[in-house]
């Protein structure tokens, strides 16, 4: 598998075509963004802890029932994935209150949800990925219902076995952003899964083990990937 023409360069990756039509590589890179890119910088050795997690992840995802668009890794950085065409929703799990839900909520961060909260944002970087729901969504066509009811199921099954496998690495899975695409008709799970795109936080000491101490100018960044990726076990 060979990388073609550069096709996209976002905040956090880089997208390549390859000789196979159907077949993108994704290319993880150390660049750090907040805010919708108004906060930027570098952490050394994310995008290899970032490409890694992620398949690792989605191959137990995909053993549990929930399609991703994992073709193969290629090395460190580099995947081959499925094309597909993004849903332009942001699907975001909360088990806990953090972040922003605490504080258009009024509340302190790291209270337990008595049931996990799904939440979509319309995924536009001009107009600052705006909180919509399931309405909004269809009104804009964004996604049919039959989309949202499937990424809905899908969403709710990612943070069940993600909620219990980071349970016994002694880490609190505290909310996280993924993006479904359109692959041959069916909705499939892609982006990725990492400290980039879940609050993670140790269950004793509640230290942050993700994004967001670039975000709050915490210190300790690449520590806390690289913990992360220490307790995951990836060989």
């Amino acid at each position: 598998m060979e990388k073609k023409e550069m096709l996209y360069e976002g905040k956090a990756k880089k997208v390549y075509t390859t000789e196979d039509p159907d077949v993108l590589i994704v290319s993880y890179k150390d660049d750090a963004t907040a805010f919708n890119g108004l906060k930027k910088g570098t952490i050394v050795g994310k995008g290899a802890i970032n490409n890694r997690m992620t398949n690792f992840i989605f191959k137990k995802l995909e053993e549990q029932g929930v399609p991703t668009h994992l073709v193969e890794e290629l090395n460190d950085r580099e995947t081959a994935v499925k094309k597909v065409e993004i849903v332009p929703l942001e699907v975001i799990m909360r088990n806990y209150s953090a972040g922003s839900f605490a504080k258009k909520m009024g509340m302190e961060e790291g209270v337990k949800f008595k049931c996990p909260t799904l939440e979509f944002s319309y995924k536009n970087d001009d107009l600052g990925d705006p909180f919509i729901n399931s309405y909004y969504a269809l009104a804009l066509e964004l996604a049919t219902q039959e989309e949202i009811d499937d990424i809905t199921k899908y969403a709710f099954k990612v943070n069940e076995v993600l909620q219990q496998y980071f349970d016994a690495l002694n880490i609190d899975l505290i909310d996280f952003k993924i993006e479904f695409g359109r692959y041959h008709g069916k909705i499939i799970l892609a982006d990725e899964i990492s400290p980039d795109t879940c609050r993670l936080w140790d269950k004793d000491t509640h230290e942050k083990l993700d994004k967001d101490r670039f975000r709050r100018d915490l210190g300790g960044v690449e520590d806390a990937y690289e913990e992360v990726f220490r307790r995951l076990g990836i060989q």
